[in-house]
């Protein structure tokens, strides 16, 4: 079975594609509506000064003697003049024919206009031209006369204004565009940060944490977290059950099993045939065996049912290793081993003085069991650092240095234990009754000597 996640895509990286793609039209758009009105606005504002020119011929005409004379004003060409270095073209005509300028302008009758004026923009002398005309009758005593007078500049100045403009904007926009996509970055990952705190919520938790998640969340992932919420609430109904079933399934084998071992030994003493008696014997074996496998059955399923309820307090570890001593002493000296405790007062920690117990009671029990007959199992309280430490050395065989990794999971024997009666059980309970107080076990072989060194790291309260 595979523990990693089906993965089809990134929400942020989508995100963050949508929300860049939304910031390059935006950007686009705002080049497209800048360039758009400066070119409107350079129209309009060379258009109102042409305008303004050739009202101002206009303005200068006059019938003298039948005839149609304009004197035109310096400063009716000047003001265009003045405004660029383009070049400046103009004509008058009355009634059709020429009177000055430049005849050969084009003609502007059919462009469109406001009032009397009229503006287009054509070609003439090989460059690009925007041009107004403008019209009056004169009163004449042979009849009105209509007076047109077309004053036409180049739009050299106006391109490059218009390039300039071009410029900035195209400036404006790619600033835009880094600006929206650095807050699309930024809001793509704000929007996923829900997200990543929940998940970094529920993978701190110990493996018998199953609480329901109570921390606020949008809207959005309410479901998620109901659902979540619902499925942990199967799941440690379900473990609840298994525990219950392991502890009351080793209970009722337990009390059996003592039964059976005193009938076992009872026939022990009875039978005088040798291979009658290596039969039995095989049989107590069995049944120790077994009845050890049950208590630590029970042992671990009471820990993993007060992990999730933990009655801490202050505990004074020096005095815990000391009244657990006692209750084993009776069990090593049956097999002639000493049990001797070593520590200066160390500080408290806070933890529950059951589950630790249990702990340091399999550990001990795994130390008589491998210690020789004869041999010290000694017990060392002290402290490092933030830490206070309870080791456990014997002079047994030791770890293999291949088994240390997988010692402290479920069933878990080293090879060297193979002949020696035990269910892989005791360093579990340990593991786990060390994590759920914050700290750590720690499995290693005595230097120099030989045996094997088992150390609890509590952090100091």
């Amino acid at each position: 079975m595979t523990l990693e996640a089906n993965i089809s895509g990134s929400i942020r990286r989508r995100l963050t594609l949508q929300l860049l793609g939304i910031a390059a039209v935006l950007a686009a758009l705002l080049f497209v509506m800048v360039m758009t009105y400066a070119k409107q606005v350079a129209e309009e504002s060379q258009d109102n000064i042409l305008s303004a020119s050739a009202t101002s011929i206009l303005d200068s005409a006059a019938i003298q003697s039948g005839e149609v004379t304009v004197d035109i004003p310096y400063s009716a060409l000047s003001m265009l003049g003045n405004v660029s270095d383009d070049r400046v073209f103009y004509r008058v005509m009355a009634d059709g024919k020429y009177l000055t300028g430049y005849e050969s302008l084009p003609d502007a009758y059919t462009a469109k206009g406001r009032e009397n004026h009229r503006f287009i923009t054509s070609h003439y002398l090989g460059e690009s031209i925007r041009m107004v005309s403008a019209t009056r009758r004169l009163s004449n005593a042979s009849g009105p006369v209509e007076v047109t007078v077309s004053v036409a500049q180049t739009l050299k100045r106006q391109r490059e204004t218009l390039e300039r403009i071009s410029t900035n904007a195209a400036y404006l926009g790619f600033g835009f565009f880094i600006a929206a996509a650095v807050l699309g970055v930024l809001t793509a990952q704000s929007a996923v940060r829900p997200v990543q705190t929940l998940a970094n919520s529920v993978s701190r938790r110990g493996p018998q944490d199953l609480r329901a998640v109570q921390a606020p969340v949008p809207g959005e992932m309410a479901p998620l977290v109901v659902a979540l919420n619902r499925f942990m609430a199967r799941l440690k109904k379900s473990l609840t059950r298994s525990e219950e079933f392991i502890a009351e399934a080793a209970h009722r084998i337990r009390t059996p099993l003592a039964v059976l071992r005193t009938q076992a030994e009872i026939a022990l003493r009875r039978v005088e045939r040798p291979e009658n008696r290596a039969a039995l014997k095989e049989m107590i074996r069995a049944i120790d065996e077994s009845s050890r496998a049950a208590g630590q059955l029970l042992d671990h399923a009471m820990v993993s049912f007060r992990t999730d309820h933990l009655e801490v307090k202050e505990i004074n570890l020096l005095e815990l290793a000391d009244e657990t001593l006692e209750r084993l002493r009776p069990l090593a000296e049956m097999q002639d081993k000493t049990l001797s405790l070593h520590g200066s007062e160390p500080p408290s920690i806070k933890g529950d003085a059951i589950l630790i117990q249990n702990a340091l009671s399999n550990i001990l029990d795994n130390a008589i069991k491998y210690a020789p007959q004869g041999e010290d199992v000694k017990i060392t309280v002290t402290h490092e650092e933030k830490w206070v430490v309870l080791s456990v050395d014997d002079q047994g065989p030791g770890f293999a240095p291949e088994d240390i990794e997988k010692l402290t999971e479920r069933f878990s024997r080293g090879k060297n234990a193979e002949d020696t009666v035990g269910s892989g059980l005791g360093l579990t309970i340990a593991e786990e009754v060390t994590q759920a107080h914050g700290g750590h076990l720690k499995l290693s072989n005595r230097t120099n000597v030989r045996g094997a060194c088992v150390s609890f790291y509590f952090p100091q309260s």
